[in-house]
């Protein structure tokens, strides 16, 4: 609706109600996201319901290996978003639960020599950022304390790296 009059507005939804039985029609606007939250209360009113295919406690069937590596690079994606393309990849070297803390030792990996020190920032700045916002999600799974090491690795072109990418599939099918 943001380019369109105001008073041409009403008419036109009454033309296409004409046109097919729609539940509902709700304008948007793309730029202030008006409407937005009205379509996404008539998405769910009209999604029939589903079968529970897990208990209410469980919130993924990934193994927490694969959700500590993608929490991980969540952060990095979310520090580096102008600076650093999507190629970067996290993998998780040990994993290891104690009853009082789980220590994990990631290597974030990058294809460039020089997206490397985008990854660790100033003085270690940007690691050491990404490092405490992961540790903190990840102890919100994995209570009560997680022990977070983190490395950066240049690996030229390993998205085309067959050994590479087979360490990233927590499956084991590499």
């Amino acid at each position: 609706i943001d380019l369109m009059n105001k008073t041409q507005l009403l008419p036109l939804m009454e033309r296409y109600s004409k046109l097919h039985e729609f539940e509902e029609i709700i304008p948007i606007s793309a730029l202030h996201g008006d409407g937005v939250s009205e379509v996404m209360d008539a998405v769910l009113k009209h999604l029939p319901a589903g079968p529970q295919y897990f208990p209410l406690d469980v919130y993924t069937d990934q193994p927490e290996r694969f959700l500590a590596g993608e929490i991980i690079r969540e952060k990095v994606i979310c520090h580096t978003r102008q600076e650093l393309p999507y190629v970067t990849a996290v993998l998780i070297d040990s994993f290891e639960e104690g009853e009082t803390i789980t220590r994990i030792r990631a290597t974030i990996v990058v294809e460039r020599e020089s997206q490397k020190p985008i990854v660790i920032g100033a003085g270690g700045a940007m690691l050491k950022q990404v490092g405490t916002e992961a540790r903190q999600e990840l102890e919100r799974l994995f209570p009560p304390k997680v022990f977070l090491e983190l490395y950066v690795k240049v690996e030229p072109h390993w998205r085309d790296n067959r050994e590479v990418v087979a360490e990233l599939d927590y499956r084991g099918g590499g």
